[in-house]
Parts: structure tokens; sequence; C-alpha cells
């Protein structure tokens, strides 16, 4: 019988290590360099460099168990916008979160009308399924833009 390496083979650092590094890469956003610090903490003496070469190459496979693992959007969404000022200049944040608090899409503009609401609709409606209720706030924009909508989008 022949015996399967592992993912890991060849690598100086055992698999828990290597794992646990591409873990905090990807699901905690830290640096390279904060990540370097933390396994240092712990007593693995590892460069950032080596850590962004294991993000290159195992975060792949922690990305597809990542995404599988998350829990669908729930049926309920709430949308709003926000002004936020970047570069000096005004500009709207809009935002989707569904009923347990998880966000669903972000999209900066700079406008604030029934195209706008109607670009941010199909970018959530393209990437998550047709919930069962929209919450927004009361700008004018956000039924207009519904109803320009497909009823097999709603």
């Amino acid at each position: 019988m022949k015996k399967r390496n592992s993912l890991y083979h060849g690598h100086r650092f055992p698999a828990v290590v290597i794992s646990c590094a591409v873990r905090w890469y990807f699901r905690f956003s830290l640096s390279l360099r904060d990540i370097e610090e933390l396994l240092l903490e712990r007593g693995v003496v590892v460069t950032y460099e080596t850590i962004r070469c294991w993000c290159d190459k195992f975060g792949t496979k922690f990305a597809q168990c990542a995404k599988a693992a998350r829990r669908k959007p729930a049926s309920t969404w709430h949308l709003d916008e926000m002004f936020v000022t970047l570069r000096g200049e005004p500009y709207l944040l809009w935002r989707a979160v569904d009923e347990h608090g998880a966000e669903l899409d972000v999209l900066v503009q700079k406008r604030r009308d029934k195209a706008a609401a109607k670009r941010f609709f199909r970018r959530v409606l393209r990437s998550n399924p047709v919930p069962r209720k929209i919450v927004t706030d009361q700008l004018r924009s956000y039924p207009a833009a519904k109803a320009d909508i497909p009823d097999s989008l709603r």
C-alpha cells in the first residue's frame, strides 16, 4: 500500500502551526508581521515572508472551507446609507445587513438617487438569495428602485 503525503509535507513546521497562521491571516485580517509576532509569543520563530508563502499556497483551501461554513443570509434585510468623507469629498456608503447583523454588501458611490439605489439593489441581489422582506429608511429612491427591479429578483 502506498503512503500518501500530507498537504504540508516538506515544510519545516508542523501542519498545526501553518494552518493556524493561515487561518489568522484570512479570518481576522491580521498583517503578516502581526502573525509573526503572535507565533513568536507562542515560541515559534518564523519570518513574515514564510507566512506570506504559506498564505499564497494554502489560502485557497482555507477560503473554500470558510465559504462553505459561512451562514446563509437571513430572510429579512436592512438597507441604509450614510455619508462618509474620503479625500475631503463626501460619498455615500450603502450597506445591506441581514436580521442577524451579518453584513451582506457595501457600496460607496457619489450619488443618492434612484439609479444609485437600483445599482446597489442589483449588486446585493446578485450575490445573495432573494430575501422575504427588505427594510429601508424613508429615502424615496428605494421604492422607485424596487419598482424597476423585475419580480423574479425581488
